[in-house]
């Protein structure tokens, strides 16, 4: 891995089109603005209309002439998630970038009845990369890049609690959210490989970045002292999201990435530039891999045909 890879080592993406889950701030507006800047058509796949088209006219002002257009994605609904795959027309997709994701909130539920940070970071991301895979083998060279944490490390899945409904640690719970990005990566890149297939399954994680993730959870309980906590270590301790968004930009452009390949931060996954990065064993589990994929599969309704166990 080129020491020091940064941005401009992105190679160019003329030609190439990205859908790129919550890209309307932090880690995804990064990503998709050093996208377009290297050429690449993005599709800014956001939850919330106002910021995603804001984030379409901030992307423009930094890179003019950049190609970029907001589609509506809420991830919290299995139903938005089938009509954005429906909406797109293209016959082939170069990179979808699995970002969009939701950290230790309060017990919620999402539209269909999941844990809200299993059923947005993991099964929905899950029923969007089933629904686009025709586009994606469809296309020489595609990748899907999973944004994972290391905060993975905090517990396996449960499988006998899939929703957390046992006994809610909202850390926990976001922790068995980013096993199962992983799991879900390897069991991708295990089923690509069995048919022959090209398209790169890879996972980044962006070590301690100061994004609005941090602050989510306490600002929805109205927590002020611990909304200004976490807000002064993301000044102090964080890296910019500048830098937070390198592993996965790496993981989707740079030349030889591997499948199930997971990539963060150099310094003790911490900050610095993207390299190879430690998971605990638990996610490199095919037993486990296959579970959870039936599991996603029955709990959203989407197959995946072509891709054998």
């Amino acid at each position: 891995m080129t020491q020091g890879w940064n941005a401009s080592d992105i190679p160019d993406q003329s030609g190439r089109t990205a859908v790129v889950t919550g890209a309307n701030s932090g880690i995804g507006l990064v990503t998709a603005r050093e996208l377009a800047r290297s050429g690449a058509r993005v599709l800014l796949a956001c939850r919330d209309e106002t910021r995603g088209k804001e984030a379409e006219t901030r992307i423009r002002a930094a890179v003019p002439g950049a190609e970029v257009e907001f589609a509506p994605l809420d991830l919290a609904d299995l139903s938005s998630v089938r009509e954005f795959a429906a909406s797109y027309r293209s016959d082939r997709l170069d990179l979808l970038i699995n970002n969009a994701g939701v950290m230790a909130l309060p017990y919620r539920k999402t539209a269909d009845g999941f844990e809200t940070q299993f059923g947005v970071n993991h099964l929905g991301h899950f029923a969007l990369t089933g629904l686009l895979l025709p586009k994606l083998l469809n296309t020489p060279g595609a990748r899907v890049v999973s944004v994972s944490s290391g905060m993975h490390a905090l517990s396996n899945i449960d499988m006998g609690d899939l929703n957390s409904e046992r006994n809610y640690r909202r850390w926990i719970a976001y922790g068995r959210s980013k096993t199962a990005n992983l799991l879900f990566v390897h069991e991708l890149a295990r089923r690509l490989s069995a048919a022959g297939s090209d398209v790169v399954a890879a996972a980044a994680h962006p070590g301690y970045a100061a994004t609005n993730l941090q602050t989510a959870g306490v600002r929805m309980e109205n927590r002020r002292t611990a909304e200004r906590v976490v807000g002064l270590g993301n000044r102090i301790l964080a890296q910019p999201a500048s830098s937070g968004a390198l592993p996965t930009l790496y993981a989707a452009t740079a030349p030889g990435v591997r499948p199930d390949s997971f990539t963060g931060p150099k310094l003790l996954g911490w900050r610095g530039a993207p390299a190879p990065s430690w998971r605990t064993g638990w996610t490199r589990n095919d037993v486990a891999g296959e579970r959870l994929w039936v599991a996603s599969e029955q709990l959203t309704g989407v197959t995946w045909p072509g891709l054998a166990p």
